[in-house]
């Protein structure tokens, strides 16, 4: 059981980590990434469809993303829900293909958005200690009931911050290597 407890809170300690990975991905460096359009849906035949099952998206340069819808008749569609998301960026439409130029970030933009990535790393980091903490209880569950001893108990208790502090080191890590991108000239 208390085994379980472990696997538990690391798992959901990963996750943490993921879902911060996922929402920096959200965060434009200045240069194109397809993550940047994941939230937008399409309105396709009357019903909301994530953009990236509808077109195919490529970098041809550093800064441009190029969709390319499947069906040429969406291509409208595409675009106006380019421009409804929160995206930032106006489309240019060719007839074929649509082009999004992600524009050069200022150095104060640049700074802004560095600040916004540690917010995003505080959260994951206090989501981490939440997690700890309802894993630590648990085990203080089991030792009450008798299920494990006051020493296994104390054993597991660090077991539990070696994987928090793991998680917390990964987190960091992946501040770091998005801050360095967005600081990045």
């Amino acid at each position: 059981m208390a085994q379980e407890v472990l696997t538990a809170a690391a798992d959901r300690m990963k996750k943490s980590e993921e879902s911060l990975q996922r929402e920096l991905g959200y965060i434009r460096a200045g240069r194109a990434n397809a993550s940047i359009l994941d939230r937008v849906e399409v309105m396709y035949y009357g019903a909301p469809t994530p953009l990236n099952q509808l077109a195919q998206i490529s970098i041809p340069e550093a800064r441009v993303l190029m969709i390319t819808p499947f069906d040429k008749n969406s291509l409208e569609d595409v675009e106006k829900a380019i421009l409804a998301s929160d995206v930032g960026i106006s489309p240019a439409n060719d007839g074929n293909v649509i082009r999004l130029v992600i524009p050069q970030l200022t150095e104060e933009r640049r700074k802004e958005l560095a600040k916004e990535v540690g917010k995003y790393a505080e959260n994951a980091k206090v989501a981490v200690r939440n997690i700890r903490r309802d894993a630590i209880d648990e085990l203080k569950k089991l030792e009450k009931d008798k299920e494990i001893s006051e020493d296994e108990l104390r054993t597991l208790e660090k077991k539990v911050q070696d994987i928090t502090d793991k998680s917390t080191a990964r987190i960091d890590e992946i501040t770091a290597a998005k801050e360095e991108e967005l600081l990045e000239v």
